[in-house]
């Protein structure tokens, strides 16, 4: 029963370490999209920022559903249209 609890906390602390790194850095690039709305460094229609952030919401509600059910699905890479 000991093993079974340091396995335990051994994954508890694996997944706090992951998820404090993963979730900043996922903060952090997504200020640096939000950079990306500066009109006198870019050039972008409302379209552009539109896809932008649905893609965005599109990958939170996957990320939602991930953590009801416990599941691993792959993801999609986002590419603006032109």
């Amino acid at each position: 029963m000991e093993k079974a609890m340091k396995d335990e906390s051994s994954k508890r602390q694996k997944f706090v370490e992951l998820a404090n790194a993963r979730v900043n850095r996922a903060l952090k690039e997504i200020q640096l999209i939000g950079n990306l709305s500066n009109k006198r460094a870019y050039d972008y229609t409302d379209r552009d920022a539109k896809q932008i952030i649905r893609a965005i919401e599109s990958e939170l509600d996957k990320l939602r559903e991930k953590f009801k059910s416990g599941s691993d699905r792959g993801s999609n890479a986002f590419r603006l249209e032109e």
